[in-house]
């Protein structure tokens, strides 16, 4: 899930922030379904996580085993009570992301969330799209950053979220130019990958987006493309 965003309220914790919670047990019930990698994750100290490392991303996206995706310990126990705090003052995830994050307008609240568009074509205009750091990302090796980019038009995939042939088309045309181009990149995955959840491993499936990781990249650029 993507919040990055200097209006955050200080309720709500950063996965940097409060090392007091590390070794806290996580809510009771939680706010939604741990899967057997998140229930051995929280089995974990930050200390016996082992991150994943450049190599290992580039095969689990290779292999499609993106439940295979683990935040570290302490990150994992504090999305989940971040999940918790943002459901009971938000209603969902949806909500807090599309008001507080994006700030988009649906245009009717009460369905499913529709926006006004200035191209219907997926990347077409900086204006039907965002680039957000991801503040709950994966437990990564040092130097690797993730980016989670949110469209308000649906890219063409089945019924599962899993893209079609014509959709990696334009994620990869997408990519090239906005991430591989600027970091030289454009060789292979040495510096940048991209993955989409399906929709069974989406915390916001309601709401099209892609995540990137790209690695070594200077701030600056990071802070370019977040606008």
């Amino acid at each position: 899930m993507a919040i990055n965003d200097p209006e955050i309220p200080s309720r709500y914790s950063r996965p940097h922030e409060n090392p007091a919670l590390n070794e806290k047990s996580p809510s009771d019930p939680p706010p939604f379904h741990l899967t057997s990698v998140d229930l051995e994750v929280l089995a974990q100290s930050d200390s016996e996580f082992i991150p994943h490392s450049w190599s290992e991303l580039c095969q689990i996206i290779a292999e499609n085993k993106l439940i295979d995706f683990k935040r570290w310990p302490s990150a994992t126990r504090r999305y989940i009570a971040w999940s918790t705090d943002i459901k009971r003052d938000y209603g969902s995830a949806l909500a807090y992301i599309i008001s507080e994050r994006l700030h988009w307008k649906p245009i009717d609240p009460s369905e499913s969330p529709r926006f006004e568009v200035r191209n219907s074509v997926p990347f077409s205009d900086p204006a039907d799209y965002k680039l957000l750091r991801n503040d709950w990302p994966y437990g990564n090796a040092e130097g690797i950053s993730h980016i989670v980019v949110w469209l308000k038009t649906p890219l063409d995939a089945d019924a599962e979220g899993v893209l079609t042939p014509k959709g990696r088309e334009m994620v990869d045309a997408f990519v090239e130019k906005t991430f591989r181009e600027p970091l030289g990149d454009t060789g292979g995955n040495n510096k940048v990958l991209w993955f989409k959840n399906s929709r069974n491993l989406q915390s916001v499936s309601a709401l099209e987006h892609i995540h990137v990781l790209v690695r070594d990249t200077p701030e600056g650029l990071l802070s370019k493309w977040m606008g």
